[in-house]
Formats: C-alpha cells, structure tokens, sequence
C-alpha cells in the first residue's frame, strides 16, 4: 500500500500505531474509530465513548465549548500525538489529527464559524511524535479485536496532554480552518501543513502570554491573560499587591487581559490586577464580556471576576465570604454564570468530628455550617441561588466542577467522587446521571460541559482504562423522560 495513502486512511489501528513521525502532514491524519457505547454500571445510562484506547485523551476544560458549530465533531487534546488537538466525529467516531505544530493553553472552538483557535509560543519546539506508550496501547487493541488475550496497560502519561514548558514567546494567535480540514481529511485530499492555518497576530515583544485564552462572542477577537513584573505600574485602581498564598505558593500578581483582534492583530491591555488571573472565558451570548478568576491552586480571597473588553466594569463577580471556597465558575446562559462551593469537611460540632479543623485556607473553609453546592450568579442582577447540593451523607460529599445548558433548563457537576450528576433547575431535582466507575485515580476530573441543544453532556473518564488513569472522551444523554418534561406556564418562551 502507498505509504501516503496509508496516513489518510488509516485503515486499521495497527496500521495506525506504525505511522512516524516523516516529511508527510501530520495534519488530518485519520485514526480509526474507537466509538463504543457501554451502560453505566450503577445507573444503566447509555455511554457513548467516542475515544477508547489507554492514549492519554483530553476533553477542553469545562469553561469553553467542545463542540463544533455545526455539532458534530468534539475537539480534544490527546496524547497520540504529544502536545496536538485532535477531533472526534461523534456520529462516525472518526478522529481526525487537527494541529502539529503544538499549542499552549486553551482550545478555543468557535461557535458560529466551523473555526478553532489556539495560541502559539513561536520558540516552542514542535513535537509531533507521539508518546511512547501508543504504540504498545495500539497493538494491544489490535490483538483483543482479533481475540488474542489484551497486553498489560502501559503507563500513564507523566503529564496531562498538551506539552506543558514554560512559555517564552512570541506569541500567535492562530485560526484553524476545520471544515475544510475534515473535507480533506474524508476525502484523503489533505494538503500541506499550513494550508489549514492562518496566523491572525503575533504579541508585542515583552508581553508575556498564559495561554489562558477565550474567544469572543462576535469572533473578532480574542483575550488572553498576561503577566510579567512591568505591569505593576497599570494596575487597575483600587488593585493593591497580592503575595503568593497556599500550599502551592500561587496567586501572587501582577497580571493582567490582553485583547486582540483577529483581523488586524492589533493587541490592548484590558486590565491589570494584583494576582494571578487563571481560567479566562467570555459570554458567547454577550460580545465583549469577560469573566476570570483569581488562581491560587486553591481557595482565593476572591475567585470570581468579570470585566468588560473595554476595561470598564471590572468587579468581584460573586462577593465571598472568607469561609467560601469558590472555584471552577462556567458561563453557562447570556445572563448566568454557574459556580462551584466546595464543601470539604464538617462543622466541629458534628457527631464523631474530632480534632482542630484547620489549613491552610482558614479554620472555617469549606465546611457544610455554610452554604454549599452548585450556586447560579446572575450577571445583571448580581442575585446568587443554590440550586442543588449532593445528598447529606453521600460518599462524593461535595460537588466539584459545575456547568448548565444555555436555555437554562439544566445544570451538571461533578463530585469527589469523580461521578456526574444533572439538576433540573424547574423542579430543583438531582440526579447521578453515571457513576463511570468512580475512578478516583483518574488522570483528571471529569469535568462536564453540556451540547449547544442541552441534551447531553461531554466529559472525560478513565472508566474503561485498565490502569485507572488514562482518560477517554464520553458522551452521555440526559434521560429522555426528563427532555420530554412540559413545565406549562414556565416553560422556556
């Protein structure tokens, strides 16, 4: 078989497990489908993996989309091809190689144009090898198909994918043409390397980059989070120094937002803050509205922010207690934003607690004396409500990473227990949706993010994995009867 043939078509997983890394494009190779539909093992829902090999897969972080605008692919990160994004055909199971020249940060899929963009440190170097693990994975899927006993699971990767290295710049902000990519890719027409990609801008020379990065809801532009020493001089007024803080010795500023606009390339400081800005997302319903937190690896004096593009408007999106442990915040609707309120431990008064109740977040953080659960902050009107809490007395003790549907029907979290469970914000029901085996040793959370149309939810499990480790990219349906639901004169308009 021709070789070049063999890389577009890949027709079988070993085959597939034999590529090198050569002169030919590595952009739109064809991997095999690994699609398999398997029921949760504590509450029967159907679970379609799209991915199901031990690679080391990937899905986007909870704050940005995972679906392409057209709603049938799912971009991911995976390990097949170390440091590169990769797309999943959630109909065909098709995965197609979507970059190999790396990225940095976050994946931002746009949700009008059938487009992705990433950011690029320019001085990085290109690793578009695989780990050295697939191989062994491949063929040991080859010889369970053909009804040979499975090989031993590799080991999993020592770092999650995306080939993380401290960032030196310059930086590109990059558009990725996926719909003429996938044509190509299901034709066996791929072209070049770049034929797929667009440079939109580069970052002025000293602006240091995170690679926290979200696409506006017009497509025009991008912010990004940057840092650097220099810009203690902008701080915004009324911003004053923080100092590292916490176990990981993060959260110190300055830092500060960065726009720039994908037809010019002209790039703006947003806004400057004392702390460390982490996860950076906007509004996809509301051009020119930022919401960021405050990253210290833990619990931050205050976690939540919003901004506008402009600079103006910068606040505190949900105002904390200094016993609230807020994290892992998701705009989820035009006007709402979902948060997580991590309840770690309880009261000292409660039966058979024993001993000082203290670290090194506060004596009183995270304990169920105060409010917990999955909180809805309204943007315009600033109210927060507590829509759902895992049950008093359950193992997962706590919800974790949160998300909601855009007709704000629904809302999804994640627990200690790396399990899924949906609420219907109508009626205030919660309900496991999956187990996924409670694989606590897991790679990572799950972490969920709900489709466009609000009937189902991505997340990523190790549930099939033999090491326990190695994630793969899930799809799981809410339940028909709760879909069919009328709620009459409250229903959605």
């Amino acid at each position: 078989m021709n070789k070049n043939r063999l890389l577009h078509t890949g027709l079988a997983l070993a085959g597939s497990a034999l590529f090198a890394v050569s002169s030919f494009a590595q952009v739109g190779r064809v991997f095999p489908s690994e699609k398999r539909m398997v029921n949760d093992p504590v509450t029967g829902t159907p679970l379609t993996f799209l991915t199901s090999s031990p690679v080391g897969d990937s899905k986007i972080y909870q704050t940005h989309p995972d679906w392409t605008s057209d709603a049938q692919w799912l971009i991911f990160r995976s390990n097949r091809a170390a440091g590169q994004a990769f797309a999943v055909n959630e109909q065909t199971g098709m995965i197609v190689q979507v970059t190999d020249k790396g990225y940095m940060g976050m994946l931002c899929v746009a949700r009008k144009s059938m487009k992705l963009y990433l950011m690029r440190d320019e001085t990085a170097p290109r690793d578009v090898g695989r780990d050295p693990y697939i191989d062994a994975a491949a063929a040991a899927m080859a010889a369970e198909k053909q009804g040979a006993a499975p090989a031993a699971a590799a080991p999993p990767p020592a770092r999650r994918p995306g080939g993380f290295r401290r960032p030196r710049g310059p930086f590109q902000v990059v558009e990725v043409d996926l719909a003429a990519l996938f044509a190509d890719a299901k034709a066996g027409t791929v072209k070049g390397n770049d034929a797929y990609e667009k440079v939109c801008g580069v970052t002025p020379d000293g602006m240091h980059a995170t690679g926290n990065m979200g696409l506006d809801a017009d497509e025009g532009f991008v912010y990004f989070g940057i840092t650097g020493s220099e810009l203690a001089s902008q701080l915004a007024p009324g911003q004053k120094m923080e100092a590292a803080m916490g176990p990981r010795s993060m959260g110190a500023g300055p830092s500060g937002l960065a726009s720039m606009n994908l037809k010019t390339g002209e790039v703006k400081i947003i806004t400057v803050v004392g702390f460390q800005i982490g996860h950076v997302q906007t509004n996809p319903w509301m051009p020119g509205e930022i919401v960021f937190c405050w990253e210290t690896g833990g619990k931050a004096p205050q976690r939540t922010w919003t901004v506008r593009a402009d600079g103006t408007g910068l606040r505190p999106l949900f105002p904390e207690a200094p016993f609230d442990w807020i994290t892992h915040e998701a705009v989820i609707t035009k006007d709402e934003v979902a948060i997580a309120m991590l309840y770690l431990r309880p009261p000292l008064g409660t039966p058979g607690r024993t001993g000082a109740n203290s670290n090194a977040w506060g004596t009183e953080t995270g304990m169920d004396g105060h409010p917990t659960g999955v909180g809805i902050v309204n943007l315009r009107t600033r109210e927060m409500r507590i829509i759902g809490q895992v049950p008093v007395g359950d193992p997962g003790r706590s919800i974790w990473h949160v998300n909601g549907s855009a007709d704000g029907r629904w809302a999804a979290a994640d627990d200690f227990r790396y399990r899924l469970w949906v609420i219907d914000r109508h009626t205030g029901q919660m309900m496991l949706l999956a187990s996924m085996g409670e694989k606590t040793k897991a790679a990572d959370h799950i972490h969920p993010t709900f489709s466009a149309d609000g009937t189902k939810i991505e997340i990523q499990s190790a549930m099939l994995s033999a090491d326990n480790r190695s994630l793969n990219i899930v799809v799981v349906p809410l339940p028909k009867s709760w879909l069919a639901r009328n709620y009459g004169e409250h229903a959605d308009q």
